[in-house]
């Protein structure tokens, strides 16, 4: 960080201290010291602050630049020593010394360092630290600050100076290629790369901003790429299979959850420009839009991971993305017992109830996995049935043969087209369907499937957001309201309870993994009550030395009311797994 003091005729002095960065000095809007004075140009010169390091950059200005006493050659970085004054017009900038540091305390023979600095093995900057953790340490306020995620190898400190490089590569390739014309324009995705590497490769050879001695001249090029024809610093992330979820707020921030847990990382955008644009890539191809009148998106990537994204000025801390990735290979009921989601007992149960035709409702919080299960129980589904997909976004992975997947569209410029939820659930009980998968029931579209599970289509799968069973119940009741009819309470509970006949808790633990943490049954109606049986729960026991949660997945001894069924379907499912002393699961 290097202190500075801005000397103006007719004007007190004025410090200020300056990260390591690239400042734009002058009298037009954009500067980043911006000085009003005869003489000064409006984008007069350019300051570079690296550590305790400073040069002054002369952009060719009228009146020149002076450092020391010398006028400086323009676009030639002049490095700046402590106390020389820099003259641009009638104002002077002068470089503090920096500030002595405090003397070493004085060693007695008892202490022994930790490791002397011969000890100290030597660190190649350059070298790949992608992947490394480092530990977040205090923030300024005392908590545990989050840890960083190594993806670029690019450091906090130098980050601030790459971007301001970044920044005005990007002015300079917006004026010398019109990319959006360019891609309306019909051409090919590797001419148009081809392009905008060509045309960035003169760009940094012409800017004169050294980079830091750490960071590789290709490390700036690849991301200045990513940004120019691809989803910027996203490319890294998505990549990646060992992230979940990748969270934007705004072009300097970037977090992911990574094997559960959430950590930042050491990339970003060159800009809020950068940011959008990288969303509109997502979201055109799917005929979605935003901008200032329709702020808000929620799409898919090609791989089915969803996509929200917000934008200013309801975003108040930049364009923001949320992704929440799908791993390239689907999940499968043996992945998620691997991974201690769920027992071999439920699974079969489950496998079971959906071969039966039971109609299953999956509760669960956000980002507690509810598609995940959906996808694994709809991987249950016979090949020989007609199945239906509904979702908001596309991101189910079905594998069947006859499968037919709709998704809802919003409105267009004018307001008009949408095609919600609801309409497509309507619409789908004229396609002759024997099953019907809905992403997630949100809206009004609940007194639709409901009514769609109590004539004939049986066997059918949907999502709720709810934290337990009774609560399913309740905000399914909501939902049902929210259709717009004045329906009596009872009404709408005995179609829940005549309609829907398992309810699966998926829980996101403290340590983030996710659990089944319970499966219930609805069993009957007494009075204005729906009753419920647990079948399966799951008993945290204590952490492990990873800080894990260990527990077991129990039976409580209740015997599901349709064990009937199964056997006249001559289904294989031992009621010896309801018996609470046969033990748990792991």
């Amino acid at each position: 960080m290097a202190k500075i003091i801005i000397h103006r005729p007719g004007m007190r002095p004025a410090s200020a201290k300056l990260e390591n960065a690239a400042y734009l000095i002058g009298s037009g809007p954009e500067c980043h010291l911006r000085l009003e004075l005869p003489g000064i140009a409006a984008c007069h010169a350019q300051l570079i602050v690296h550590g305790d390091r400073c040069q002054i950059m002369d952009l060719g200005s009228p009146g020149g630049t002076q450092a020391g006493g010398e006028t400086l050659y323009p676009h030639e970085p002049h490095e700046v020593r402590p106390g020389e004054k820099i003259t641009i017009g009638k104002a002077e900038i002068e470089l503090c010394a920096p500030a002595p540091a405090a003397p070493a305390p004085v060693q007695t023979p008892a202490q022994t360092p930790a490791q002397t600095p011969a000890q100290t093995p030597a660190v190649d900057p350059r070298q790949n630290t992608a992947g490394k953790i480092v530990s977040g340490g205090v923030d300024e306020f005392g908590k545990q600050a989050i840890p960083l995620l190594k993806i670029s190898g690019v450091s906090p400190e130098d980050r601030p100076l790459l971007q301001e490089i970044k920044k005005q590569a990007h002015r300079e390739l917006l004026k010398r290629l019109n990319l959006k014309k360019l891609a309306i324009s019909g051409i090919s995705e590797q001419d148009l790369a081809a392009k905008a590497e060509a045309t960035i490769s003169e760009i940094l050879n012409q800017l004169n901003i050294p980079l830091p001695p750490s960071v590789p001249p290709n490390v700036l090029k690849k991301e200045l790429m990513q940004e120019a024809v691809g989803l910027g610093p996203l490319e890294y992330l998505i990549a990646r299979d060992d992230i979940s979820e990748i969270m934007v707020n705004g072009p300097n921030h970037i977090y992911v959850e990574h094997r559960g847990e959430l950590y930042r990382t050491d990339t970003a955008f060159a800009g809020d420009h950068e940011v959008i644009a990288a969303i509109e890539r997502i979201v055109s191809p799917l005929g979605r839009r935003i901008d200032e009148s329709s702020p808000m998106v929620d799409a898919r990537l090609p791989d089915g991971s969803r996509v929200n994204a917000i934008i200013p000025p309801l975003s108040l801390e930049g364009p923001s993305i949320t992704i929440r990735k799908f791993s390239k290979k689907p999940l499968e009921a043996a992945d998620l017992v691997r991974f201690g989601s769920i027992s071999p007992e439920i699974v079969q149960f489950l496998n079971v109830c959906v071969k039966v035709r039971k109609n299953i409702l999956i509760s669960g919080g956000t980002g507690s996995g509810k598609t995940t299960l959906l996808n694994v129980l709809s991987s249950f589904l016979p090949n020989r049935e007609r199945i239906i997909t509904v979702e908001d976004a596309a991101e189910l992975q079905l594998h069947q043969e006859h499968l037919v997947r709709l998704e809802s569209r919003p409105p267009n410029v004018e307001g008009r087209g949408e095609i919600s939820i609801r309409d497509l659930v309507r619409n789908c009980l004229r396609m002759r369907p024997d099953r019907i998968v809905v992403g997630e029931c949100r809206g009004g579209e609940a007194l639709d499937m409901l009514q769609a599970m109590n004539t004939g289509h049986d066997g059918s799968l949907t999502t709720i957001h709810a934290n337990s069973p009774r609560d399913a119940l309740a905000r399914l009741e909501t939902l049902v309201l929210m259709a717009g009819f004045d329906l009596p309470l009872r009404a709408i509970r005995e179609q829940i309870a005549s309609a829907i006949h398992i309810i699966v808790q998926i829980s996101r633990e403290r340590d983030g993994s996710r659990k089944v943490i319970k499966v219930s049954e609805i069993t009957k109606m007494e009075g204005d009550i729906i009753t419920l049986q647990d079948i399966f729960e799951f008993h945290q026991e204590g952490w492990d030395e990873n800080d894990k949660i260990v527990g077991t997945f129990r039976p409580t001894g209740g015997i599901p009311t349709f064990m009937e069924e199964i056997e006249r379907a001559k289904l294989p499912l031992d009621i010896r797994m309801f018996d609470p002393k046969a033990g748990g699961s792991v």
